[in-house]
C-alpha cells in the first residue's frame, strides 16, 4: 500500500514508522523546518519539506498513485483542506484525518472527503464510558451527523473470524475496515488479510449494519 501522510510531528511519524514496520511505502510531507530535521533524523521514510495544502506539492510526491491518505497536522483547516483535495481532485479511495480541536469535528465530514476523522478527546472519552470488554463492538464517535460510525471490535477466541481472509467475510457493503492493532503493531486491511483472536479492528460502519459487521467477523454485540 502507498500511503502518505501530511505532517511530520510526534504523531505523524509515529505513525510512519508503524506503517513502514508492516511493510508499506510511505510518503510524509512537513513544512515545518524544524519538524522536518527531526522527522528526517528519526524515520526511515521518504520525508518532503513541502505544504501538504499545496496541490503541485502533492503531485510532486505523487498522490494520484496514494492508497491512502492522513491529515495530521495540528491545524484542522489544512487538515480538511487536504482531505478535499485527496478525495475530490486525486480520488484518493481512503482518507483519515487528525481533529485537533473537537468543538470542530462536525466539519469532519464525506463533504470535506473525509472518511475516517480521528479525535483523541472522543475516542478516550468514549472508552472511559463504555469500559470496553474483549469480543465486544463499541462506538468510538459519529462521523458527520450521524449517519457513520467509527467502531472497534476485539476478535475473541472463538471468534468465526478469526483465521480466516477478510475476502471470505460477509462484510457489509457500507462498512470499511481502516486498520487492525495486533500485538501493538498497526495493520492496513486487505482482502488476504487473516484476522487473530485478540486483534483490535478499527471499521467506518452506518450504524444500521453495526451488527451485521460484529457476525461478520465474529465479535458480539452489547
Amino acid at each position: 500500500m502507498f500511503a502518505i501522510i501530511i505532517g511530520g510531528g510526534r504523531t505523524g511519524s509515529y505513525l510512519a514508522k508503524t506503517l513502514i514496520e508492516s511493510g508499506n511505502d510511505v510518503v510524509v510531507m512537513e513544512q515545518k523546518p524544524e519538524v522536518f530535521a527531526k522527522l528526517v533524523q528519526e524515520v526511515e521514510a521518504r520525508s518532503f519539506l513541502a505544504d501538504g495544502c499545496d496541490p503541485e506539492q502533492l503531485e510532486l510526491v505523487g498522490i494520484g498513485q496514494a492508497d491512502l491518505v492522513v491529515a495530521m497536522t495540528g491545524d484542522d483547516e489544512d487538515n480538511l483542506v487536504v482531505s478535499w483535495l485527496a478525495k475530490y481532485v486525486y480520488n484518493v479511495k481512503r482518507v483519515i484525518a487528525r481533529v485537533n480541536n473537537p468543538r470542530n469535528r462536525w466539519l469532519f465530514s464525506a463533504e470535506w472527503g473525509v472518511d475516517a476523522a480521528v479525535s483523541a478527546v472522543h475516542i478516550i472519552s468514549k472508552l472511559i464510558e463504555e469500559e470496553a470488554s474483549l469480543g465486544e463492538i463499541v462506538t468510538l464517535l459519529k462521523l458527520g451527523e450521524g449517519d457513520v460510525s467509527l467502531v472497534e471490535l476485539t476478535i475473541s477466541e472463538d471468534s468465526p473470524g478469526a483465521g480466516a481472509p477478510l475476502r471470505d467475510l460477509k462484510i457489509p457493503d457500507d462498512a470499511v475496515l481502516v486498520t487492525i492493532v495486533r500485538d501493538g503493531r498497526v495493520l492496513i486491511p486487505k482482502s488476504e488479510t487473516v484476522l487473530e483472536p485478540n486483534d483490535e479492528v478499527l471499521a467506518v460502519v452506518s450504524p444500521a449494519s453495526e451488527r451485521q459487521l460484529a457476525d461478520a467477523i465474529g465479535a458480539r454485540t452489547k
